[in-house]
């Protein structure tokens, strides 16, 4: 199962986008907290050398182990979820976390990789005929309805949007046919009235809010107002490192977590954006490519859905933030303060490594 010689084998462009990225997620939670080490950068960086160690494991298994016990791994974090549903901790008006003693877990943010695991096994197991029939497709709408369900009731409408968009990139791949997509298309949106009953307020606040800006700018349409003062008032070259004006002086909420690329936007500017997205892209472009060339089914489908989940993080979060969106909680990628987060991010990148590299024997790569 393990060959720590697959170690030497990991993509270190790769790996040192995503210190990069972390590294400028740590600059900007320093200076979120006015100069200091406590409370984010500390804890960040603990989680991501955690997340290290997670990615080295991963890094060292074979893909065929995650294979074999994708509907164990998918089962275990269900469980989870429907335990969050009846002991989960409460906090910021959600109950998204279980409260382990030692840190809080959320369970949806695992989710989102034991998802695609579930799906990628079942349909590789299907020949190309056999995506083709409706029958076949029951038992995985079942698998993404579910947790999805279960994360809209936490409430956490970005993940359950987000396991839904993954899912369905893995159904596209898989080859279902495009009436499947169509006909759901139709009916969503026929059912958008229904829907609407069962939003929160306070979510539907935010989507009429976002169809109109200045309805509500000082208490539903607040987030984003201040937003995009500071990503305005940033300009070019920014205003500089520790000299943000909007969340320094407090006026920009949630700066360490869903609105932290506005703060970086606001100190380092349009340059420094671009060089974020850059970075991005990057990931992006290998995910991809090592989904391209894997001979593997479920190594293809499982980079694809990872890759894609990855995109839709940081495109829903930078969407978000510049009011494009509506806001709905869904951090960026390795820079957002979060432990789960973190963690399922470098379990992610660990899986693509693992994908990517192929067996080695005999010091054959094969």
């Amino acid at each position: 199962m393990f060959d720590i010689r697959r170690l030497f084998h990991v993509n270190r462009t790769v790996l040192g986008v995503i210190i990069a990225i972390v590294f400028i997620g740590l600059v900007t939670l320093f200076s979120a907290a006015n100069g200091s080490i406590h409370p984010w950068v500390i804890k960040q960086l603990l989680r991501f050398l955690l997340g290290l160690i997670i990615f080295g494991v991963i890094v060292a298994s074979d893909s065929r182990w995650w294979s074999q016990h994708a509907y164990s791994i998918y089962a275990v974090v269900l469980v989870m979820l429907i335990l969050v549903e009846l002991m989960g901790f409460v906090g910021m008006g959600a109950q998204r976390w279980l409260d382990l003693y030692i840190f809080n877990l959320q369970p949806s943010e695992l989710m989102r990789v034991a998802l695609i695991l579930a799906l990628a096994r079942y349909f590789s197991f299907l020949e190309a005929e056999e995506v083709q029939r409706f029958k076949n497709l029951i038992l995985p709408l079942m698998l993404i309805c579910v947790p999805m369900l279960l994360a809209m009731r936490q409430p956490d409408l970005g993940t359950a949007i987000l396991l839904l968009s993954s899912g369905l990139a893995i159904f596209f791949v898989s080859g279902v046919p495009w009436w499947f997509f169509t006909a759901g298309f139709v009916t969503v949106i026929c059912a958008v009235p229904i829907l609407w009953n069962f939003l929160y307020d306070y979510q539907k606040k935010r989507i009429l809010v976002f169809l109109n800006p200045e309805s509500d700018p000082t208490h539903a349409g607040y987030h984003i107002s201040q937003s995009k003062i500071a990503l305005g008032s940033g300009g070019f070259t920014g205003k500089g490192w520790l000299k943000g004006t909007q969340s320094h002086l407090n006026f920009l909420p949630e700066k360490q977590t869903d609105f932290i690329f506005t703060m970086f936007a606001e100190e380092f500017g349009l340059i420094g954006c671009l060089i974020v997205i850059s970075l991005f892209c990057i990931l992006f472009f290998w995910g991809y490519t090592v989904a391209d060339h894997t001979r593997s089914k479920f190594g293809k489908l499982v980079a694809i859905g990872i890759t894609t989940t990855l995109f839709l993080y940081v495109f829903i979060n930078i969407a978000m933030v510049m009011g494009l969106l509506p806001v709905v909680g869904v951090p960026l990628p390795f820079m957002s303060y979060g432990g789960t987060a973190m963690i399922t991010l470098m379990l992610s990148m660990g899986l693509l490594s693992s994908i990517s590299i192929p067996r080695v024997r005999k010091g054959i790569r094969s």
